[in-house]
């Protein structure tokens, strides 16, 4: 099935929301990363924002300090979490492990 085309008002919408979808995860990675945000709070904006939602899980891992893509890999491993898996797509026992991870990181 062919896509249609778009209008050329219609990719400027599209360019400037999917730019704006960007810049709210970067800053929230960012924010998570430094200690400002919680667990828990990246899970309520989630559940609020779909570009939050639609954040990797690995990603969200990724900017912790000390943590990068084989360790994030590992993490979700254990927990039995794909690599795929976003953030509004964990099931309550994958944030309840997930969670319990992060705070004894703490």
């Amino acid at each position: 099935m062919a896509l249609r085309e778009l209008s050329t008002e219609e990719r400027d919408k599209a360019r400037k929301k999917a730019l704006a979808a960007r810049i709210e995860r970067a800053e929230l990675k960012q924010s998570f990363g430094a200690g400002k945000t919680s667990f828990p709070d990246v899970l309520k904006k989630a559940d609020s924002s779909e570009a939050v939602a639609r954040l990797k899980t690995l990603e969200l891992l990724e900017a912790l300090p000390g943590i990068g893509r084989v360790t994030a890999g590992k993490v979700l491993e254990e927990l039995g979490i794909s690599e795929n898996r976003r953030i509004g797509g964990l099931g309550v026992k994958q944030r309840a492990a997930l969670s319990d991870y992060l705070a004894s990181l703490s």
